[in-house]
C-alpha cells in the first residue's frame, strides 16, 4: 500500500469524487462542457494532488501540493453553489458537510507537515 492511501484525507477525497460523479449525471446535457466537466476536474485533482504530494521527497513539497488540493477544493464548492443556485442538485448540504469534513482533514495535514518542518528547523541549530 502506498503512503497516501493511508492518509484519510486522500480516502475521503476518493469518496467525494464518487459522490460528484454521482450528482453529476443528473445535470442537464447542455452542461456536460461546463459544470459537469468543471466539477468532476476539480474533485479529481483533490486526491490526485494528495497523492503526488505524498509520493514526493519532502515535506515542503507535501506541503505545497496539499495547498493545491485546498485549492481544488474551494473551487468544487463554489461550483456546487453555482450548481445549487441554478437548481441543478438538491444533496447540497450533504456534500457540503464532506466538503467540510476535508476541509479540517487538510488543515490537519498541513498543521502537523509545518510544525513538523519547524522542529526539524529547531533541532538543526
Amino acid at each position: 500500500m502506498r503512503k497516501h492511501h493511508e492518509l484519510k484525507a486522500w480516502q475521503e477525497a476518493m469518496e467525494l469524487v464518487k459522490e460528484i460523479y454521482r450528482v453529476t449525471r443528473d445535470f442537464p446535457k447542455e452542461e456536460i462542457y461546463g459544470l459537469v466537466s468543471q466539477m468532476r476536474r476539480a474533485a479529481v485533482s483533490i486526491p490526485s494532488n494528495i497523492s503526488e504530494g505524498a509520493a514526493r521527497g519532502g515535506d515542503r513539497e507535501f506541503i505545497q501540493f496539499l495547498i493545491i488540493a485546498r485549492g481544488s477544493l474551494s473551487e468544487l464548492e463554489t461550483q456546487l453553489i453555482i450548481s445549487n443556485d441554478l437548481g441543478y442538485m438538491l444533496d447540497v448540504p450533504d456534500i457540503q458537510g464532506k466538503i467540510d469534513r476535508l476541509f479540517s482533514l487538510i488543515g490537519g495535514l498541513l498543521r502537523s507537515l509545518r510544525e513538523r518542518g519547524k522542529t526539524k528547523d529547531n533541532k538543526n541549530v
